[in-house]
């Protein structure tokens, strides 16, 4: 893993190989940052090429240190996953354990703690008196959705470096070059955090049937025939998507927005772009208002579902409230 294969993050990769280029290296940092946004990557990037038997900024990939990352089996390097909901005071001690022998290759050992957040307080005052005094040189890099849930005293101690959300118009661009049909990764980079994340959401046969619901849902609903309680039942119900819910309400979330876009004549901002005709011919057919109430309505019924409404009750309330808006 090099720096150059890592999708934007400019500001984290600067930072950090400009510390490589000055061997002033942190004894711990936090990549704080959405999910997807390339926080293992440029950790295992950083990782490797701190280790590079060749030095310089970036990893060569072909000494025997860079293949050893590669490979996942350096013996210098040791990851830390939640155990179950949670990372416990035992996997830090391991960690501790691991650490009380001395780096094989003289270079400082390194550790990375994924979803960090999820520290016990137990486990976290006990990586704390470890990063004050680790039994030998060590790199730690904490990465966290969240690094501010962290421990005060942790997040003092340790070098922030933040990630942003990866542009969608740059991940639709890798995408589409990648050979995923336009259609779905337009809808998908919108709803998954990341390249992976958005691979794999396309690569659901689900995703591809329930957007086509939703369309037929969002045109029924707007007064094109047929009945959407009974399309409902049909299409989602008994054609067992009734656990994509959540997913449907994101769509339509997107579809009501589209809606808004084509009445303010944004029609580059359109995701459902193999519907413009229909929603460009149609989006006038409300006021703005109530476009973003659809959205709000698409919302309370996300939060609904969670509180564990029946979920064909909530499915046909939504859309007879939406339908009633006219």
């Amino acid at each position: 893993m090099s720096f150059q294969d890592i999708i934007g993050q400019d500001n984290a990769k600067q930072l950090l190989q400009s510390s490589l280029r000055r061997k002033e290296i942190s004894h711990a940092y936090i990549f704080s940052g959405p999910p997807g946004s390339g926080q293992m990557e440029m950790a295992m990037a950083f990782v490797q090429a701190l280790f590079c038997t060749r030095g310089g900024d970036d990893a060569c990939g072909e000494c025997l240190e860079c293949r050893k990352v590669q490979h996942g089996n350096h013996p210098d390097l040791t990851l830390v996953k939640p155990d179950g909901a949670s990372i416990k005071i035992e996997q830090i001690r391991d960690l501790q354990r691991v650490f009380s022998y001395r780096s094989e290759s003289g270079n400082p050992k390194a550790y990375i703690i994924d979803e960090a957040e999820k520290m016990t307080v137990q486990a976290a005052n006990s990586l704390l008196k470890f990063l004050e005094e680790p039994p030998s040189p060590a790199v730690a890099i904490l990465l966290s959705d969240n690094g501010r849930a962290l421990l005060p005293t942790i997040q003092s101690r340790a070098q922030w470096v933040p990630f942003n959300p990866l542009d969608p118009e740059k991940m639709l661009q890798i995408l589409a070059a990648e050979g995923f049909p336009s259609t779905l990764a337009r809808s998908a980079v919108h709803l998954a955090a990341g390249l992976g994340p958005c691979r794999e959401l396309i690569q659901q046969n689900w995703f591809a049937e329930i957007r086509n619901v939703m369309l037929q849902l969002g045109k029924e609903i707007a007064g094109r025939g047929g009945s959407p309680i009974i399309t409902a039942q049909q299409s989602l119900f008994k054609a067992g998507l009734g656990d994509h819910l959540d997913m449907l309400f994101n769509l339509f979330h997107l579809w009501f927005k589209d809606m808004l876009h084509a009445l303010y004549h944004k029609h580059d901002q359109i995701i459902f772009i193999d519907e413009l005709e229909f929603i460009t011919r149609y989006a006038a057919s409300r006021s703005p208002q109530q476009w973003i109430d659809a959205m709000g309505m698409a919302a309370e019924c996300k939060r609904k579902l969670r509180q564990n409404m029946n979920a064909q009750l909530c499915v046909e309330q939504f859309l007879i409230a939406v339908e009633g808006q006219h």
